[in-house]
């Protein structure tokens, strides 16, 4: 007989599913933390408009934090919450003295692309689950920040 978790899945899909939100959890800690240091950091002349863009980024960031976080507590799993195993299992490395407008902007473009690929992953694995409430938090995500990735292209240039 099939287990079921309290909100109706299958506990093996759930936990899979956890699993991956789990490796999302990592990937946006290790973002929210890179874009708080271009916050902090960013120089030049572009200085005023993305200090407060890195700004709306990583408020942005800390809320998907939580989001994500809640949803795999509702799968019935917990969420990680050491620093260091961020840092093993997220794609989204370290971003150490980086200051210069375009170089910050390149890399928030760039974990974008990993955190939305990563959420296509999810999208199909909670559809396959029948688990509506994570597809949908991942549907909301990728409509969003498909649409920052080309603003912060075009942007680039």
């Amino acid at each position: 007989m099939t287990q079921l978790s309290v909100i109706g899945l299958k506990t093996e899909s759930a936990k899979s599913l956890a699993d991956k939100l789990n490796q999302l959890l990592a990937n946006y800690q290790i973002f929210y933390m890179n874009v708080r240091g271009f916050h902090w950091n960013v120089r030049g002349e572009k200085f005023f408009e993305l200090h407060v863009k890195f700004e709306e980024t990583y408020n942005d960031l800390l809320l998907k934090i939580d989001e994500v976080a809640e949803r795999i507590l509702t799968l019935g799993q917990r969420p990680r919450h050491a620093y260091s195993s961020y840092l093993e299992s997220s794609q989204i490395k370290e971003a150490k003295d980086v200051h210069e407008g375009r170089e910050c902007v390149q890399q928030i473009l760039d974990s974008y692309q990993v955190v939305i690929a990563l959420q296509r992953d999810i999208l199909q694995l909670a559809s396959d689950a029948n688990d509506e409430g994570t597809a949908s938090l991942m549907s909301d995500y990728i409509k969003e920040q498909e649409k920052t990735a080309w603003m912060l292209n075009a942007y680039l240039g």
